[in-house]
């Protein structure tokens, strides 16, 4: 089959035609490389600051349409697949549904379908903006505020979503929170399957003995560090070396290229993810890829959606439980010996659940089942 790929977010959509490629079908992604992550794409499509650069991304756009015709598949990234306003993106929308096969939505990010389940008070325990019954630290702080985040319920939001949702042909989830938005939206239509990671071209590197000082990997999104807990990762990280510094220590980067932040995590042990998630998302699984233990979400949720009963080396840490973080992060510490075996078992963990190869074999199985739907 022909893949069209319009937009990504940190890498996946690049992963997954890479895989797809090495199964035999065509695949062309069409993104910004991700903002400062600067990810691989076939033909580079980034809107710079300003109304002269609105003029120019639209501009260019218009100029590509041409070229993105005749696919039999189109996934875009998320419902805002272009830095555009809601009207233009459904304009978009609907040439690449008149002029292509079947359009997915690649359910990959924040949009108002899953911002309304975090606030619906059932779908989840916990979330980016609700921590039981109260707001998480995200909603209020400055960073919800310059993100605009009471705009994925504004009328032009709202419709948007209502119109791709009820038009597009399917819906595929990278992480189990944006599969059960969609299945009760979507049913048949919607499916998961997870983030694809290139193992063959992350090397492992197994631990032949417990460390003598654990070393701790942070990488801080600098607009996002809020929403994503690594705030309060980077708090509790930070008093656990200053109770142990003969013990552990810790690395933060910040901003870095997808490319430099793969190598700068290798000489670590444990990569400090998330803290609003039931699913280790990408962060982790390259960490984990590269024998790193992850720190991070993975709830029984995660486990029973993807079949995995036995082989749990995620250490799932949840905002529910004051000091959770603190405790998990000196039980690392205190029993470095555990880390040979959990760097295996992770290794293990993102093979067998997130190779690409795998996760792009998902997505064509998918494809093919919404043909008998």
């Amino acid at each position: 089959m022909r893949f069209l790929f319009v937009g990504d977010a940190s890498n996946l959509h690049n992963a997954l035609a890479k895989a797809l490629r090495r199964l035999g079908h065509e695949a062309v992604v069409v993104s910004g490389g991700s903002a400062w992550m600067n990810t691989e794409r076939d033909i580079t499509l980034r809107r710079t600051p300003g109304k002269w650069g609105g003029v120019v991304y639209l501009s260019r756009l218009l100029r590509l349409l041409p070229q993105f015709r005749g696919y039999d598949v189109v996934e875009i990234a998320g419902q805002i697949f272009l830095n555009l306003r809601p009207e233009k993106i459904k304009k978009i929308f609907n040439y690449l549904a008149r002029h292509n096969g079947k359009v997915i939505l690649s359910a990959l990010g924040t949009d108002y379908n899953y911002y309304q389940a975090c606030h619906d008070g059932h779908t989840f325990r916990y979330s980016d903006y609700r921590v039981g019954e109260k707001p998480s630290p995200y909603v209020g702080s400055d960073e919800y505020h310059a993100q605009h985040q009471e705009n994925w319920v504004s009328a032009p939001m709202r419709d948007l979503s209502h119109y791709i949702t009820t038009h597009v042909d399917g819906a595929i989830a990278c992480l189990w929170e944006y599969y059960v938005t969609y299945a009760p939206l979507l049913g048949e239509r919607a499916a998961y399957a997870g983030i694809p990671i290139n193992t063959d071209e992350i090397t492992f590197r197994p631990l032949d003995k417990a460390p003598e000082r654990l070393r701790f990997f942070i990488g801080i999104q600098r607009d996002r560090t809020v929403i994503k807990g690594t705030d309060r990762l980077l708090d509790a990280a930070r008093r656990v070396v200053d109770r142990y510094p003969d013990k552990c220590e810790l690395k933060v980067v910040e901003n870095v290229p997808y490319r430099d932040y793969i190598a700068l995590m290798r000489e670590n042990h444990v990569i400090l993810d998330q803290l609003y998630s039931y699913t280790p998302a990408t962060n982790a699984l390259l960490g984990m890829a590269q024998g790193l233990v992850a720190v991070s979400g993975a709830e029984p949720e995660y486990y029973d959606l993807i079949g995995e009963h036995e082989n749990r080396p995620i250490v799932n840490v949840t905002p529910m439980v004051e000091g959770d973080i603190d405790a998990k992060l000196e039980e690392l510490v205190l029993h470095r010996d555990r880390l040979p075996e959990l760097a295996r078992a992770s290794r293990e963990f993102v093979v067998k659940h997130n190779e690409a190869t795998l996760v792009a074999k998902r997505h064509v199985d998918f494809i093919e089942r919404l043909s008998h739907i």
